[in-house]
């Protein structure tokens, strides 16, 4: 049977495609194709054409992730593929675009990136998965749709805090951790410190959450603010903003609630990442989106670079050298995990335990949150690896393990055929590494040996 690859690089309302061999060599010529219903019957046409001259074969689709300009032709390979040997997938941008990279292609046009498609396709055949039916498609678009509202809120709220700034900024010192609720409905009323201070106790105690005594004190300083903003324009801002933000989080809530109601047409993972106290449904669906199938990561630490959590030698602006978190993976993969460790931090003890036993030791507790979210994506990983539900026993034991196994003697696992030659002609920086490195191991020899000899005396007395 012969096999033959099909590259699609799907545009705004259109895509170009072209079909190699095995050699990679163009068997039909580059074509473009608009993405209506007159194209797409074109393009069924033209694969049902080609299984008609190249009988007893199969042919290898695939399209780049460019953000849903893919999703109507990816759609149609997956209705193709029920009347005709086709397999179809979804790349990876990144992939295709170092592999292009690597053939030392310079100008990329749509013809080019077609091509380039079905050349990776053909180089890189077992990092491909085909045939994957979306089940999580309706839920990712929600949980999309869910960051952006969430995204637009913060930007509300940022340029609120601006405007009260220069309208009242006495109240900023209740905002030095978000924005409460109690804030927002103040300022609807009283925008400014000019409306403040000629607010009566009696409305100002209506609003939940402000005591009497706090009204007081925001009254007294408002009768005395610095604030210079006094128009009707400013105010007129920030009860516009502020409704806006307001009618943000009633939308929010009411997307978050359609999207529990979806979680039941999908797996149970989701209802096994919530056994781990600190994830909820938004954020079990926003790891799963992201993850995907887990089994294409060989292990933890590989899904930890994926994150972007695994550490890297990095040097700081005041000059400091150290391994710190790379920040290699997605951004919005680092803002989930931030948030769920923090709620773990919070109400699961099996976290806090962790976290505290890290400040024990000296971190900071940016650096404890850190090793924190690499352990909870470790338990994501071994939860969805092992389709179970989380148990601080299972990892409890496996610590242990670890540990027992660390005091155990190791091969040395150098990569010097020879001794270090002070001859060599290395570099400055070089020769010091290699003189702290001689001597780090002397003193790990010289330990050793005190801590056999304490060893023995102990064998000798015991005696």
């Amino acid at each position: 049977m012969s096999h033959y690859y099909l590259g699609g690089d799907a545009s705004k309302g259109y895509a170009d495609f072209v079909i190699l061999d095995d050699n990679k060599q163009v068997v039909i010529e580059n074509f473009q194709l608009d993405d209506i219903h007159d194209g797409h019957c074109q393009l069924y046409d033209i694969i049902e054409l080609f299984f008609h001259n190249h009988l007893d074969c199969t042919l290898h689709a695939a399209v780049e992730s460019t953000g849903g300009y893919e999703n109507n032709w990816y759609r149609l390979f997956m209705d193709i593929s029920s009347c005709f040997d086709v397999k179809f997938a979804r790349l990876n941008p990144l992939g295709v675009s170092k592999n292009m990279e690597a053939g030392l292609k310079r100008n990329i046009t749509d013809k080019v990136s077609a091509q380039g498609i079905a050349e990776y396709l053909i180089t890189h055949a077992e990092k491909i998965s085909y045939q994957q039916r979306d089940l999580w498609a309706p839920l990712k678009e929600q949980w999309t749709y869910i960051a952006l509202l969430n995204k637009q809120k913060v930007q509300l709220l940022n340029r609120l805090e601006k405007e009260i700034y220069k309208a009242n900024l006495e109240l900023l010192c209740y905002c030095k951790r978000g924005t409460p609720r109690w804030i927002l409905k103040l300022v609807v009323q009283f925008p400014t410190a000019q409306h403040l201070a000629q607010a009566k106790l009696e409305q100002l105690v209506k609003i939940p959450y402000l005591s009497a005594g706090k009204a007081q004190t925001l009254v007294e300083r408002a009768q005395t603010s610095v604030s210079s903003a006094t128009t009707a324009e400013i105010a007129q801002r920030i009860t516009s903003i502020v409704k806006k933000i307001l009618e943000q989080e009633k939308e929010i809530a009411q997307q978050k609630k359609l999207l529990e109601k979806n979680v039941k047409i999908v797996p149970d993972k989701i209802q096994l990442l919530k056994t781990l106290k600190g994830i909820g449904t938004y954020s079990a669906v926003g790891l799963l989106i992201l993850i995907g199938d887990v089994n294409r990561f060989k292990d933890a630490k590989k899904l930890a670079c994926f994150f972007g959590l695994h550490p890297a030698w990095k040097k700081s602006g005041d000059g400091s050298w150290g391994y710190h978190m790379s920040k290699k993976g997605a951004l919005v993969a680092r803002q989930i995990l931030y948030m769920i460790t923090l709620s773990a931090i919070r109400w699961n003890p099996f976290i806090q335990e962790i976290y505290a036993s890290n400040l024990k030791k000296g971190m900071t507790k940016m650096a404890a949150i850190g090793v924190c979210m690499h352990k909870i994506l470790r338990i994501v990983y071994g939860i969805l690896k092992n389709n179970q539900a989380f148990d601080p026993a299972i990892d409890r034991r496996n610590r242990e393990k670890q540990q027992f196994n660390s005091k155990s003697l190791s091969q040395d696992r150098s990569r010097r055929f020879q001794a270090h030659d002070p001859h060599a002609p290395i570099s400055g920086r070089q020769a010091k590494k290699r003189k702290e490195q001689a001597q780090s191991q002397h003193e790990k020899l010289a330990t050793n040996d005190l801590k056999n000899s304490i060893l023995d005396l102990n064998l000798v007395n015991f005696n």
